[in-house]
């Protein structure tokens, strides 16, 4: 009648169209089906991968950054095996995975730079998982405790949780606390300037000897560090294994305090022992 429906076609298509929705129904189902069977068979080669490189004695952190990497490189796998069931090709897959991966480098530029600052963490460690670090830039410090694709970790000394982006860590300078196993212990503090040295050297050398923790094979002695108006600056050095520094370093300061005042030895007022790290 000149309207230009094609009432066949229309009513071939209504025929059609629950077959379709079952077909399509059906293919959304076992799309479903396969991501839930996909992700446990993801979980298990992660698990197996960090089993064998925990067997190889693999750094925590290593271990850390390659299960985060594995993770996305196998849900990509996913992803692209279940948009073929929905009729899409390699090469489609391929540029669709393509113009999203343009798209999304542009919009996460900073988010690359982190994960190439990452790379640079694993490859030439300059701290790895269990460090006590300190940030330079920002003065943030803690405990590593994980070393992700994108960022790092820390752990503070009151159980905060602090997550640095790598690039920041890879272009800024940073403080390996524990990088070493031993680490000296400077003591400084003022005692008045009639104060007789030879006594006061000698409380302190005792105090020192009484101390477990100070490595007794390695230097550590008292010295008289400045003369002052008023006073005189003495110091006690030592040396330590790092884990021990803060509680002895606690320790220390309370027992040289209760040490001098048996010895009749005082502290010129706000001239309380200066502990340098």
């Amino acid at each position: 009648m000149g309207t230009g429906v094609d009432v066949g076609a229309w009513q071939r298509y209504l025929n059609e169209l629950p077959d379709k929705a079952l077909q399509l129904g059906g293919r959304v189902v076992l799309a479903f089906v396969v991501f839930l069977i996909g992700m446990q068979f993801i979980r298990l080669i992660r698990n197996i991968i960090k089993k064998a490189l925990r067997r190889g004695n693999a750094e925590k952190g290593l271990i850390q950054f390659l299960d985060s990497l594995i993770k996305i490189v196998l849900y990509l796998i996913l992803f692209a095996t279940i948009a073929r069931g929905f009729g899409l090709d390699a090469t489609s897959i391929a540029a669709l995975i393509g113009t999203v991966g343009v798209a999304v480098g542009l919009a996460v530029q900073g988010s690359l730079s982190n994960l190439a600052g990452g790379v640079l963490i694993i490859l030439l460690k300059p701290f790895k998982v269990g460090d006590f670090i300190i940030e330079d830039r920002f003065g943030n410090e803690g405990i590593v405790d994980e070393i992700d694709l994108i960022y790092t970790k820390l752990r503070t000394p009151d159980n905060r949780e602090i997550i640095l982006p790598n690039g920041t860590l890879a272009n800024a300078s940073m403080t390996n606390v524990t990088a070493n196993p031993t680490r000296r212990l400077d003591i400084r503090l003022t005692v008045s300037a009639d104060t007789d040295i030879s006594k006061a050297k000698v409380v302190l050398k005792e105090v020192l000897e009484n101390e477990t923790a100070i490595l007794k094979d390695k230097d550590y002695f008292v010295y008289v560090d400045e003369l002052i108006y008023g006073g005189i600056i003495l110091g006690v050095r030592c040396w330590l294994n790092s884990a021990d520094l803060i509680p002895t370093r606690w320790r220390l300061n309370e027992n040289i305090k209760i040490a001098l005042d048996n010895a009749g030895i005082t502290l010129p007022v706000a001239a309380l022992p200066v502990l340098r790290l």
